[in-house]
């Protein structure tokens, strides 16, 4: 859901996954598909961080747009200059300016594709997750409500473990 704020902000250290396909290769929800290619620029941009299931430091989550800054070595020194930038924000000159040219894109944004169709298209998409053939949602989703760590490293994480050679002899 961060997707769907103006700013995103990150303490210094974070690690982002910015993905559900760990989650059962769950394909996801919230209007994701609206909101990250906005969010990083492109379909393509987001694809592959929702494809390749990558981890991502703050430095290289700030660099393909994911978030607008990261700053704070501590909680408490995030939260302080988190509540500073959205009450500097809060007190520009031209903050209705900037709320109405949010409500323009959002217009032309409805106009193009209604933000019911992302919704549907997502829906669709997470019922086979749900009812499919797969049960790796299911299995991903019981083993984190019951905090039930991963055995191992994932496979697209590990892909030193499985050389060419083995996949495809010969």
């Amino acid at each position: 859901m961060a997707l769907a704020t103006d700013h995103v902000f990150a303490r210094t250290g974070l690690v982002l996954n910015p993905h559900y396909k760990s989650m059962g290769n769950l394909f996801g929800s919230e209007y994701w598909t609206y909101s990250l290619p906005r969010k990083v620029g492109s379909e393509e941009r987001a694809t592959s961080l929702t494809e390749k299931r990558l981890p991502l430091g703050v430095v290289e989550a700030k660099a393909v747009g994911l978030i607008e800054d990261f700053f704070g070595t501590t909680s408490d020194d995030f939260l302080a200059q988190v509540k500073l930038r959205a009450e500097t924000l809060a007190n520009r000159a031209d903050y209705e300016e900037i709320v109405e040219r949010k409500n323009l894109t959002r217009a032309a944004d409805e106009l193009k594709r209604p933000l019911e169709a992302y919704r549907a298209r997502e829906m669709e998409q997470m019922k086979f997750n749900f009812y499919g053939f797969d049960p790796s949602y299911h299995v991903a989703r019981y083993n984190f409500v019951h905090r039930i760590p991963h055995s191992r490293t994932p496979r697209h994480l590990a892909k030193h473990r499985f050389p060419v050679s083995r996949i495809n002899p010969g």
